[in-house]
């Protein structure tokens, strides 16, 4: 969505901040190769509430779905 020029100059960005020796999207590529999002159902993330948690939930399943098709 574009904003118009008016929504820019009214936005609620502080003085104190400086992008001006912003270098956008430097860590674009690195972040894009080294990322995964996953964003789960409400219901999921109440059992599963870190990332700890849903690795070993996923580590538990793949070693017993490896274990009957073996």
């Amino acid at each position: 969505m574009s904003q118009e020029p008016e929504e820019i100059i009214n936005d609620e960005m502080r003085p104190e901040y400086d992008f001006s020796g912003g270098v956008r999207g430097k860590y674009y590529e690195v972040y894009m190769q080294s990322s995964n999002v996953v964003v789960l159902d409400p219901d999921v993330a109440e059992i599963f509430r870190d990332s700890a948690s849903v690795n070993e939930a996923l580590r538990l399943l793949a070693k017993v779905a490896k274990s009957t098709t073996a």
